[in-house]
Parts: structure tokens; sequence; C-alpha cells
């Protein structure tokens, strides 16, 4: 709040009257600074991976935090999250993870060209490797060969 420093008998314009106005420069530098941490950290929360899911109409199930994504490619690759694994090392790959758990959840995604003997495969894989939580991926919405709610 500002104060007169001139005397009463002085002109009106001479006077320093109360200014009304707030300093928004601050606020404008934290929300750009958030929108810029937003837009480093949303890209890095996908997985990226090129993988034709089939749909399903179950329920989704809640997503944990840190999800930890097991993937089959179209030419039978697997990777975790985005880093390409040889078979053989997947379960040596997850156990050395951060923070690893043989209790945490692993999802599983499969394209649709995957046979499912390969998809059965890395199953037996995890499941030899101590990994009995595992849930499978799928896009939601109708199921393939299935007809919408209401439609013949």
């Amino acid at each position: 709040m500002g104060s007169s420093l001139a005397e009463s008998d002085v002109d009106d314009d001479d006077e320093f009257g109360e200014t009304h106005e707030i300093n928004v420069t601050p606020f404008i530098d934290v929300i750009l600074v958030l929108l810029i941490i937003f837009m480093v950290a949303a890209p890095l929360s996908t997985v990226d991976l090129p993988i034709d899911l089939p749909s399903s109409t179950a329920t989704p199930q809640k997503k944990p935090e840190k999800p930890t994504y097991v993937s089959i490619k179209p030419d039978l690759a697997v990777a975790i999250g985005e880093t390409p694994v040889k078979r053989v090392d997947l379960v040596r790959t997850l156990d050395a993870a951060a923070g690893a758990s043989k209790d945490r959840f692993i999802f599983l995604r499969a394209d649709r060209a995957v046979p499912y003997g390969e998809m059965m495969d890395v199953l037996e894989l995890l499941r030899a490797g101590g990994y009995s939580k595992i849930k499978l991926v799928a896009l939601e919405g109708v199921a393939d060969g299935a007809a919408p709610a209401g439609k013949p």
C-alpha cells in the first residue's frame, strides 16, 4: 500500500497515490516452471513400443504407480519397458531392476500377431523365475469378433 510523501497543500498531480496492482510476475514464473516439468515428465510415463494390442470388454483395473511392462513385439522380441532384452535374460533383468520384488505385478503386453505358444513361453519363463502375479494388457473396448452391446 502506498502513502503520500508530499504535503497536503501541493497539487494532487505530484502526490504518490495508493497503488492497487498485483505483481503477477512470480506467479507466471511458477506456472511456466510447472508447465516445463509436466512437458518433460509426460512422455517419460508412457511406453512407446509399437504393439497392436487386442481389445477386451473387461472392466479396467487400477494401474500401480510404477508398472513393470514386459512386451512381446510382432517380431517376437521381448522388452522390459522400452528396453529390449533376450529371453534368457528376462528374469535376471527383472530381478536386477530397482525396487525388484517377486510380489509386484508384471504387465504382459503381446502384439496381436504373436502366436499363443510364444506368449505362453514368456509366461512360463516368468513363472519359473518366481513371478506369479502377471496381468495381461489389452485395449479397452469391444472384444475382437464380438458384436457391440445392443447390436446383432
